[in-house]
């Protein structure tokens, strides 16, 4: 299975960072929040990943090139003009790097991937992390017969929440609303979404889960556990603290892969 990611939108709520890069390569802990979703789906085995790109592309493009070298030894025969990267701690990745409009609505962009779609596919925001299982997640939405799952997450908290005794504050939580449900990405989608529920490049995703709502289409994974994205600067601080002290409940991956965190793989 393809795991689809979306990484061409602004993010104009972080434009201290998102003037000079995409908003998917803002990072944490020196590593784009893009390379953490990335680990989450290839920690569960799911490693071929197409990225549709929009806003400030080249930089993921650029990236990506550069990835295995910085990861790596690199052995050069100037005479042959030849380049080799011995790396034994590659990534067994696959990433299909496309460019899907700058002004391409969200909705829009997973029809422009529809020739690389040729099957059941998972779809996530490129600005979002969490610790959704997602061999559950997968189940889920084996188990029945929709064309999509999205996954719902309670909204992280915004503004401690006052517990109050009469007038005095008997609590502060930085608790979530456990009564609310937002949707979070971690989607499954089937191909023919694209067909019958996304028109072109100005469709939005909001009006395309409406669209299959109403058609009895949409199911919801509920997820109860962390989920975090990362849509002003407040959050980005949030996160680095969380992984700054090893406190970072997204980070499931292995020891192996542990050997890579906190490089520096390529800047633009």
């Amino acid at each position: 299975m393809k795991v689809v990611i979306l990484a061409g939108g602004v993010g104009s709520r972080l434009s201290e960072e998102t003037v000079v890069k995409p908003k998917p390569m803002v990072e944490i802990g020196n590593m784009p929040i893009l390379w953490h979703i990335m680990m989450h789906y290839s920690h569960y085995g799911y490693s071929e990943f197409v990225i549709a790109l929009g806003y400030k592309g080249e930089y993921v493009k650029k990236w990506f090139a550069d990835f295995a070298a910085y990861s790596g030894n690199m052995h050069l025969d100037l005479g042959r003009g030849t380049i080799e990267v011995e790396n034994p701690h590659a990534l067994d990745w696959k990433v299909k790097l496309v460019d899907t409009g700058l002004h391409t609505n969200t909705a829009g962009r997973i029809k422009r991937l529809r020739p690389y779609l040729d099957g059941t596919f998972f779809m996530t925001f490129g600005d979002s992390v969490s610790t959704v299982n997602i061999p559950e997640l997968l189940r889920f939405h084996k188990g029945h017969d929709k064309l999509a799952t999205l996954t719902a997450v309670h909204p992280p908290p915004r503004f401690g929440q006052l517990v109050l005794e009469g007038d005095r504050v008997a609590d502060f939580s930085e608790k979530p609303l456990d009564t609310a449900w937002i949707n979070g990405g971690f989607a499954v989608l089937e191909p023919e979404i694209c067909d019958e529920y996304i028109e072109g490049d100005a469709s939005d995703l909001a009006e395309t889960w409406e669209r299959l709502s109403m058609a009895g289409e949409l199911m919801a994974f509920k997820h109860e556990g962390f989920f975090q994205p990362m849509d002003a600067q407040r959050d980005k601080v949030y996160l680095e603290k969380l992984w700054d002290g090893g406190r970072a409940p997204w980070k499931i991956w292995d020891e192996h892969a542990r050997s890579l965190d906190g490089k520096v793989f390529g800047q633009v």
